[in-house]
């Protein structure tokens, strides 16, 4: 049965997509580097930060791997008045805490970043374990994030439900053993299927708690 939530954040809490493309553009571009939309759509499939930068830009040294993100950053926070919530998510996380039911957050993402944006919308007590990329050596499609979620909410694996919008977080979701609710954005519905779901919806005021609990069942 279902007994547990593990939400990604990018695309899943927080609708942060459009802000993180245009903040990873222009540090290329900063850099003398254009990159086109169809390849910055790496962007969105949860890779940690590191990975991103060194996808795009060759070996790089530890240190400009530090100067790079921090660059980045600082150019996302520039547009963090943008921010806001996944459409739904709100409700659906009320649904999940009237339940009774743990809350993590599994994010490649950074620990900084992540802590900010909950702070802004007031969410950060809502859940009870927030991993991120910084607590991991390998980002996903790797399981590691939400093997260490699932011990903070002290819930097995087949227990737990793992809301993502990433084919490789689908992928991780799988690999750790739980069932994945994809949120699906920008037509990304078949690759997200294909990966594996169990369900996929446009955003949260497509289904209600009571519509996940049957893949438990």
């Amino acid at each position: 049965m279902l007994a547990g939530v593990i939400f990604d954040f990018d695309g899943v809490i927080v609708d942060s997509h459009p802000l993180h493309l245009e903040a990873w553009k222009e540090l290329f571009r900063s850099m003398g580097r254009e990159v086109a939309a169809e390849e910055l759509a790496f962007v969105l499939e949860g890779a940690k930060r590191e990975e991103i930068l060194r996808h795009f830009l060759g070996e790089l040294s530890d240190h400009e791997i530090k100067l790079y993100g921090e660059k980045k950053q600082s150019m996302f926070q520039q547009r963090a008045g943008g921010l806001k919530l996944v459409h739904g998510f709100a409700t659906f996380l009320a649904e999940v805490k009237s339940a009774g039911m743990p809350a993590a957050i599994a994010t490649s993402g950074s620990r900084q970043r992540v802590e900010h944006a909950l702070a802004y919308f007031q969410l950060h007590d809502c859940f009870r374990v927030i991993v991120t990329g910084d607590d991991v050596a390998e980002g996903k499609p790797n399981p590691a994030l939400f093997h260490l979620a699932a011990r903070g909410i002290e819930v097995e694996a087949r227990g737990i439900l793992v809301c993502e919008d990433a084919v490789s977080g689908v992928a991780a979701a799988r690999a750790a053993g739980m069932k994945c609710l994809a949120i699906a954005t920008n037509g990304r519905s078949g690759r997200l299927k294909e990966a594996g779901s169990d369900m996929v919806i446009e955003d949260f005021t497509r289904v209600k708690l009571e519509d996940v609990t049957k893949l438990f069942a």
